[in-house]
Parts: C-alpha cells; sequence; structure tokens
C-alpha cells in the first residue's frame, strides 16, 4: 500500500497476537461489534486498515498492564508480537490529530491487550507538503550563533524558579562574557508574577545585543513563552521577536499539536522543544512510545532544536534510548531540511562528550546543554564553558581527557570536580 501510514506496534496479549493485530486494524478503521447498513466490501477495501507484517516475539511471564490482570492470575503466559498496520491516507487523510487519534488514540482500549506499545510510523510522501517542518533546523541554528565545526554550548539559567528579571540578567551577563553560544530558560519559567516574561525580555535583552555589538556574536538565548492560549502564546513570541530574540522554548506535550502548529505558522524564532511529560508515555517499557514514533508529530509541526537528555544523565533514561533518540532526529522524514538539532542535555558536562561523540557516530551536529557542568566549574562560567569545549576537541580528536587535560587546566578542574557524578 504505497499511499498509507503504517504503525509499527508491539502487541502483548494473553490471547493471540495475530487476532489482535487485525482487531486493532478492524477497529481503528471501518469495523464494529455489529454489521451496518452502508459496511459493503468496497467501503472496506478502499478505507480500512490492513495488517501487512506480523514478526512473533518471545512471551513475557508478567503483562504490561500489571499483575491486576485477569490472566496473570490464571498463570497466562502473555504472547507478543510487533505488528505493520497500514492506514489509507483516503481514511485518515494529513491531519496529524486525525493519525493520532485514529491509528494510535484508541488502540490501548482494546479489551484483549495485556500491553502496547507504538514503535514506529511512516508517514507517506502525501505529508510531505502539509506540514512546514523546522523553519531553523540544524543549519539555521548553526547560521545564527555562528558556529560552525564543533557542537553548540549550551546552558541553563539556574535556579529555575525564584531570580528576579535583573538577576536573571546578572547572570545572563556572565554567561556571554564566558562564551557560551546558547542560553535557556528553564521550562518551567514562563511568566510567573516576580518574573513575567515581559521583565525578563526587557533585562536580558539588552545584555544580549549589547554582547553582539562589542564582538559580533550574538548568543542565542531561548526565553519560555508556553502557554495554553495560543493567542497569549502569540504575543509572548511577539514580545521577544521585537525586542531582538531569536529563540523560544515551547513545552511541547503541555502546548499541544495545536498550539505548535499556530505558533509555527507565525514564528520567526527558533522553536526550542521541552518535551516535558514525555516520560509518561515512554518509561514503560511494555507501553506508550518510542521516541521514533512520536517525534515525528512535532518534528511536521515545526520543531527546530529537539531536547532528547544524553549519556549517564541524572534521571532515568538509559544511554540507549539516548542513542535511539539521537539516531531518530538524524532520519530525514521527507529531506534532511527537516531534521532539528538534537539538544544534549541532563546532568551533561565535559565528562560525557568521547561517549557522546562515539554513541551518535562521530556527529558535532547538536547542542550540548550543561547547567551545573558550566556555571558551577571551580574557575566560573568562563572556565565552565572552556572546559566543555576541551573535551569536545578531545573527543573528536580521540585523545583520552585525562592526558588532554594535562595541558588544559579548565578541562583538568572539570574533571576534579565533576568526574565523580555528585554534581547531578
Amino acid at each position: 500500500m504505497q499511499d498509507a501510514i503504517i504503525v509499527t506496534y508491539r502487541i502483548e496479549t494473553p490471547g493471540d497476537p495475530e487476532r489482535v493485530a487485525a482487531k486493532i486494524a478492524s477497529d481503528q478503521s471501518t469495523g464494529t461489534f455489529v454489521a451496518l447498513p452502508g459496511e459493503t466490501e468496497e467501503v472496506k477495501a478502499r478505507v480500512a486498515a490492513r495488517v501487512i507484517a506480523l514478526r512473533p516475539l518471545e512471551p513475557v511471564a508478567e503483562p504490561g498492564f500489571g499483575r491486576d490482570h485477569p490472566a496473570f492470575a490464571t498463570g497466562s503466559r502473555f504472547n507478543r508480537a510487533e505488528a505493520d498496520i497500514a492506514f489509507p491516507v483516503e481514511a485518515v487523510g494529513t491531519d496529524l490529530a486525525a493519525l493520532m487519534t485514529i491509528a494510535i488514540g484508541g488502540v490501548w482500549s482494546i479489551r484483549e491487550l495485556s500491553g502496547i506499545r507504538v514503535l514506529g510510523i511512516r508517514l507517506p510522501a502525501s505529508f510531505a507538503g502539509a506540514y512546514p517542518g523546522p523553519q531553523f533546523g540544524i543549519a539555521g541554528s548553526r547560521r545564527l550563533t555562528g558556529v560552525e565545526g564543533r557542537p553548540l554550548v549550551g546552558t541553563i539559567v539556574k535556579p529555575a524558579l525564584g531570580l528576579r528579571p535583573h538577576e536573571t540578567a546578572a547572570m545572563v551577563k556572565e554567561l556571554v562574557e564566558a562564551g557560551v553560544d546558547f542560553i535557556k530558560d528553564d521550562e518551567k519559567l514562563m511568566s510567573p508574577a516576580y518574573s513575567s516574561l515581559e521583565d525578563r525580555v526587557k533585562a536580558i535583552m539588552p545584555v544580549i545585543l549589547d554582547h553582539e555589538q562589542k564582538t559580533g556574536k550574538k548568543v542565542m538565548y531561548a526565553f519560555g513563552i508556553s502557554a495554553a492560549d495560543p493567542d497569549t502564546m502569540m504575543r509572548n513570541h511577539d514580545i521577544v521577536a521585537e525586542a531582538g530574540g531569536n529563540a523560544a522554548v515551547i513545552n511541547i506535550a503541555s502546548v499541544g499539536l495545536g498550539g505548535l502548529t499556530f505558533l509555527r505558522k507565525r514564528s520567526k524564532l527558533v522553536l526550542h522543544a521541552h518535551r516535558n511529560g514525555w516520560d509518561i508515555l515512554t518509561r514503560h517499557a511494555a507501553l506508550g512510545f518510542d521516541f521514533a514514533a512520536w517525534e515525528p508529530f512535532w518534528r511536521l509541526s515545526g520543531i527546530d532544536q529537539f531536547q532528547i537528555n544524553g549519556i549517564r544523565v541524572k534521571y532515568w533514561e538509559p544511554d540507549e534510548s539516548f542513542v535511539r533518540s539521537f539516531k531518530a532526529l538524524q532520519q530525514p522524514i521527507f529531506s534532511p531540511d527537516d531534521r532539528p538539532l538534537p539538544v544534549v542535555g541532563s546532568g551533561q558536562w565535559g565528562g560525557q562528550a568521547p561517549d557522546t561523540y562515539a554513541a551518535t557516530g562521530g556527529s558535532t551536529d547538536l547542542l550540548y546543554l550543561c547547567g551545573g557542568g558550566v556555571v558551577s566549574h571551580p574557575g566560573g562560567p568562563a572556565a565552565g564553558v572552556r572546559a566543555v569545549r576541551q573535551a569536545w576537541e578531545a573527543a573528536v580528536a580521540g585523545i583520552d581527557l585525562g592526558i588532554y587535560a594535562t595541558d588544559h587546566p579548565d578541562l583538568a578542574r572539570a574533571i576534579e570536580k565533576f568526574a565523580d557524578g555528585k554534581h547531578a
């Protein structure tokens, strides 16, 4: 089926996975529990979803939905398979909300399932012109920051909550003078009374623009503009753009596909996606989504930079999951221009650079985002930025960090401070 959306599911059931896969295809397209008038074979042939491949997997002893599943008490085994199900575009259209509703939204309610995870999604060419995709992406992020041939080095304003605008601006001044490429608001900071977005922009942008005037380098600052009301989010966007800003943090799971699409159509800013809430959808290995099945919705809707954690993070996500996320973003959906810049973060300092470089296949097309790994360096933020750059220099050159640190004192002090992992 050439003009079809193909979704890959990992099915788990105490019954027959082949039968359950067929039920998913039926229930999510033309099927009902009784025959209906007008439900002809011609209609089914045109718009019905179909199972096009089934790959059996080893069964498991415990159900993904938990031990209170009725079949667990009977000692049943839980059979698994990967199923590719094709949904005709004629039935779904190219609307992403319709795709989420039809191919994903109703699947979890099927009684026979004891677990279900969406592993991947392949979209036909008819989607290529339906959504704008990234406006800036990798190339635009590099152009706006003037960084080529190495990762962008970024940091986050911490503490996330509590700093007033003039206090934040003082920290930003120190960071831009340190030579950082990118700074962002923490995702928890949007427009609280003590630090409204408007006041924060008024305090920070003169620092950014003055530094640009003196040095020619414009540090990218991503302000948190997320809001439940798209009109409010658009007004927030305009506050940043009119002050000379060029980036914004978007909490994508909070604003939703509709909010992001509304913003992207009108945006002049680099849209930096924070995926807070993503862990709800993916942390249980038998349930939810793989990142490769979830990120295309946001990428097509216009995200330019995408946070995906990193190596040896401070949270739950294993390194292998980060690597899969990075590789998913490297793969074009329709063209190389639809790739957002991967943002590597969460407890990062220069020490993870060699493993990150190796795990990503020798890529430097990324934003390396360090909070404490920059600002908590014993020599101050400037030394922190230099230490991260030195770590990446060593990684790309294939030189052991300890050896490189012998004549790079900023890196040596970073290793002494952060190598035990307690900074996270």
